[in-house]
């Protein structure tokens, strides 16, 4: 038997707040993955391990706020 186990994602509202000039490659993709382009570009995320792993990289780089549904 398969379980299916159904989380509740908690949306997360990020933008970004610095520039990305002299940053390692890592920090470029993580900003890139996030889907955001320059400064105080804003998305709205769901909070899945994969987006919050990426978050916690550029963490320094982003204001990030938790939205209540």
């Amino acid at each position: 038997n398969k379980r299916v186990i159904i989380q509740v994602m908690n949306k997360i509202r990020i933008s970004q707040k610095l520039s990305l000039i002299g940053k390692t490659k890592k920090q470029k993709a993580c900003i890139k993955g996030l889907g955001l382009k320059r400064i105080s570009d804003t998305r709205v995320l769901d909070g899945t391990p994969e987006n919050l792993g990426m978050i916690n990289v550029v963490k320094h780089m982003l204001n990030v706020e938790h939205i209540e549904e």
